[in-house]
């Protein structure tokens, strides 16, 4: 497998983020773990141009971000200059708006999926890429299709591309190999987390300590041609730096590098 650059998803260490003298320190130590690329996200208050000192200084690459619809649809301009600043070329956002996935119909799916063009739309203009990052709520049904279905065929491939979660995707009950196949040539990043089963309970583990199809991931991945593999895992069951180490030595292990 040729080698593969993989992120460290900054909202798994959002408690140690949120003033610039521990985003610092954090940024350090994923340095010190081996990791060359960060998506920022839940990071504190923290100007952008020392948001990129940091970084520079670490020598991180920011390969993209989460930050809010709304910051979006109502400061598109503003987006476009601190993606710019940060040489980072892929924004996306964690979820739909509540106000789109309360109604909980194919319509609301539908029109979230034509809102999100638009904002693509204008994002793609300016040389960047918008992606939706999935949880599994958006599994449930209509007829034949999924709300991912929906989000995904109602959306232009050149407007809204695709930052699929390993974890959520199972924990929808959806395939992930599958998934993977289905948007390949439409996702520039994915999410990569492990999924445990705790006390009868589903539970995010760090890679390759649970029972995910990584060999099979891995080769999909590969052969969709995606190039950064963002690891993230939001809850941890040990220090959130140890977890991001684990799972980036057992991706190692696996010919990732």
């Amino acid at each position: 497998m040729p080698d593969r650059k993989l992120a460290a998803q900054l909202y798994t260490i959002r408690e140690f983020t949120q003033t610039p003298e521990d985003f610092r320190t954090s940024m350090q130590k994923i340095r010190d773990i081996g990791y060359t690329a960060v998506q920022i996200s839940a990071i504190g208050p923290i100007p952008h141009r020392e948001v990129k000192e940091v970084l520079d200084e670490m020598g991180l690459k920011v390969v993209i971000t989460h930050v809010g619809f709304e910051y979006l649809q109502e400061e598109i301009d503003a987006a476009v200059t601190q993606h710019k600043l940060w040489n980072c070329p892929n924004v996306a956002i964690g979820s739909m708006p509540a106000r789109y996935r309360s109604p909980g119909t194919a319509e609301a799916f539908a029109l979230f999926a034509a809102d999100a063009n638009l904002i693509g739309k204008k994002l793609a203009d300016a040389g960047l890429t918008f992606s939706y990052h999935n949880h599994s709520f958006e599994f449930a049904r209509f007829g034949n299709r999924t709300g991912l279905d929906i989000i995904y065929e109602e959306s232009d491939p050149r407007y809204l591309q695709a930052e699929l979660d390993t974890y959520w995707v199972q924990h929808g009950g959806g395939d992930v190999i599958g998934w993977i196949d289905k948007l390949a040539g439409r996702m520039p990043v994915i999410h990569f987390k492990d999924m445990v089963i705790i006390e009868g309970q589903q539970a995010m583990a760090e890679i390759g300590e649970g029972n995910l199809n990584w060999p099979g991931i891995l080769e999909a991945c590969e052969d969709a041609d995606i190039e950064w593999y963002a690891i993230e895992q939001d809850i941890c069951r040990r220090d959130p730096f140890e977890s991001l180490k684990i799972s980036y030595e057992n991706l190692r292990a696996l010919g990732v590098e």
